[in-house]
C-alpha cells in the first residue's frame, strides 16, 4: 500500500484550495532563481494549473504534491519534472515556503518518501536534482540522503548579472 506519509508530515496532491499559497510562492522572487520563473503568475493561470494538476505522471511528465505538516498545514511543495518511463529517470524539486521550517528535517523527510515512491510505485531506477552551487543546504541534504555528485553544468544560471554553476546529483536504485 501506498503511503505518502511520514512521522512528522505527509505528501498529497494539489487541491483548488492551494491556489493562495501557489500564488505566493510562484510569485516570491527569491525562489525564481531556482524555479526558473521570470515572470509573475496570474491567479487565473494557476487556477488554470490546478484544474489540471490532476492529470496523471505518463500523460503530463511531472507531479507537484504539497508537503504538509500532521496538522494539514501546506509547509512546501516537491516535484517530479522530466519523467522519462522509457529510461526509468525522473528530476525532482523542492522548495520549502518558510524560513522557519528549513534545516529541520522536514525536506529530508519529503525526499525521502518521495523516493520510497518514486523506485517503488513508479518502478524508476534514478532520480536526479540540479542544485546550485552556492546553495550549501540543499548540497549537505541530498548527499545526506545518498544522491551523488555527478556532474557540474558550468555557468548554468545567470543570476543578477553573473553566472552560477548547476551541480547534478542522481540517486540510482540498485535494488
Amino acid at each position: 500500500m501506498l503511503n505518502l506519509k511520514g512521522k512528522r508530515l505527509f505528501l498529497r496532491a494539489l487541491e483548488p484550495e492551494d491556489l493562495d499559497f501557489l500564488y505566493e510562492l510562484e510569485n516570491n522572487p527569491e525562489i525564481w532563481e531556482i524555479s526558473g520563473t521570470t515572470a509573475p503568475y496570474s491567479k487565473h493561470i494557476l487556477r488554470i494549473y490546478l484544474d489540471n494538476a490532476h492529470k496523471d505522471i505518463y500523460e503530463v511528465k511531472q507531479l507537484r504534491l504539497c508537503i504538509c505538516n500532521l496538522e494539514g498545514k501546506v509547509i512546501g511543495l516537491i516535484d517530479l519534472f522530466d519523467f522519462d518511463p522509457r529510461n526509468l529517470r525522473v528530476g525532482m524539486g523542492i522548495v520549502i515556503s518558510e524560513e522557519a521550517n528549513r534545516n529541520r528535517g522536514v525536506g529530508a523527510e519529503a525526499i525521502e518518501i518521495l523516493c520510497d515512491y518514486v523506485f517503488s510505485v513508479l518502478g524508476l531506477r534514478q532520480v536526479y536534482a540540479n542544485v546550485l552551487e552556492d546553495n550549501a543546504p540543499s548540497i549537505h541534504l541530498f548527499t545526506k540522503l545518498g544522491f551523488k555528485k555527478v556532474g557540474v553544468k558550468k555557468d548554468w544560471i545567470s543570476s543578477n548579472g553573473k553566472f552560477k554553476d548547476e551541480i547534478l546529483f542522481q540517486k540510482i536504485n540498485k535494488g
